[in-house]
C-alpha cells in the first residue's frame, strides 16, 4: 500500500536514540510521503534538515499557537526563509488553541499570529497546517468560531489555485457542523489515533459523514498512539491503523483508503512540484 503521514514530529526528542530506524520502519510498512510540521523558528528549521535528509520526508514551517513567546519580527524572518526551500510544502503547524491558553490578550495574540502566517502562506501560494483546540476539549467553541471566521476571510481573498487547497485542519476534533464549514471552505480535515479508540463511535459517524476525497490520515507522532498501540509512543509506522479503522467505517479496503488519502495528500501538498 502506497500510505502517507501529514503529520508526524520527528524532530523531537523522543525519536533522538532511533530517529533514522522510525523513518525506517515507515518505509518498510508502505509509506511514501512523511511530513514533519514545525511548531517554532527552530523546529522549523530541524524539521528542514530532516526533509534534506531523506527523500520521503517533507517538512512545513511556522509557529504553533502555544509556541508563540519567540514569536517577533526576526523569528518570524528565520521562518520565511526556510519556507522557500523545495520540500517545504506548507506552513504550519499555525492555528488557535483555548485549551492551554485561557488569557483573553494571549488568546488575542494567537489569532494575530495566525492571521500573519496566513497572509504569507497568501504570499507564497503554499497551504496551511491548522491546529484547533477548544478549552476544555470541548467538541465547538470559541475556539472553533474565531477560527473559522479568520480562515473564511482569508480563504475569500485567495485568488488563485489555493483557494481550491488552502490547507488541513489538522487532528480534527470537531463536530459535524464545524467539518462541514470547514469543507465548504474547500480544507481538508486530518484524522488520528483516537478514531480507533474504544471510546470514539461519535467520532466515527461524523467521519462517516465526511467526503473521502477530504480526508488525510495522520499520526501525529509520538502522540496519539492508535489502538492496538495505544500508550506507546507514536510513530509513522502506525499510520496503517488509522487507514483501517476509516476502510471500516467507509466499507472500503485498506488498499484503497490508503491510495485515495495519498492522492488526496498529493492534491493538497504538491510534494515540491
Amino acid at each position: 500500500m502506497n500510505l502517507t503521514d501529514t503529520h508526524c514530529h520527528l524532530d523531537y526528542n523522543k525519536f533522538d536514540s532511533d530517529r533514522a530506524e522510525v523513518i525506517q520502519r515507515a518505509i518498510d510498512s508502505g509509506l511514501i510521503r512523511l511530513l514533519v510540521p514545525g511548531l517554532h523558528h527552530r523546529s522549523s528549521r530541524d524539521a528542514v534538515l530532516l526533509a534534506e535528509s531523506n527523500p520521503s520526508v517533507y517538512a512545513a514551517v511556522g509557529f504553533h499557537p502555544t509556541d508563540l513567546e519567540e514569536f517577533s519580527e526576526e523569528t518570524f524572518q528565520q521562518v520565511k526563509e526556510l519556507a522557500v526551500h523545495p520540500k517545504v510544502v506548507a506552513i504550519g503547524e499555525i492555528g488557535i488553541d483555548y485549551y492551554w491558553v485561557k488569557e483573553n490578550d494571549k488568546r488575542a495574540f494567537q489569532r494575530d499570529a495566525l492571521k500573519q502566517q496566513l497572509q504569507f502562506a497568501k504570499e507564497i501560494n503554499k497551504p496551511v497546517i491548522i491546529h484547533m483546540r477548544e478549552e476544555n476539549d470541548a467538541w465547538v467553541g470559541e475556539a472553533s468560531v474565531d477560527l473559522l471566521k479568520i480562515l473564511e476571510e482569508w480563504q475569500g481573498s485567495l485568488q488563485n489555485s489555493l483557494a481550491e487547497r488552502p490547507g488541513v485542519l489538522h487532528s480534527f476534533n470537531g463536530n459535524l457542523e464545524t467539518a462541514q464549514k470547514a469543507l465548504n471552505l474547500n480544507f481538508y480535515l486530518g484524522i488520528t489515533g483516537p478514531v480507533t479508540y474504544k471510546n470514539a463511535d461519535e467520532k466515527r459517524e461524523i467521519i462517516r459523514q465526511l467526503p473521502l476525497d477530504k480526508i488525510l490520515i495522520e499520526t501525529d507522532s509520538p502522540f496519539l498512539a492508535p489502538v492496538p498501540v495505544r500508550g506507546k509512543r507514536n510513530e509513522p509506522a502506525y499510520v496503517g491503523h488509522i487507514a483501517d479503522k476509516i476502510a471500516e467505517i467507509h466499507l472500503k479496503s485498506p488498499a484503497e483508503i490508503a491510495a485515495i488519502t495519498a492522492a488526496n495528500a498529493a492534491r493538497l501538498f504538491a510534494w515540491g512540484d
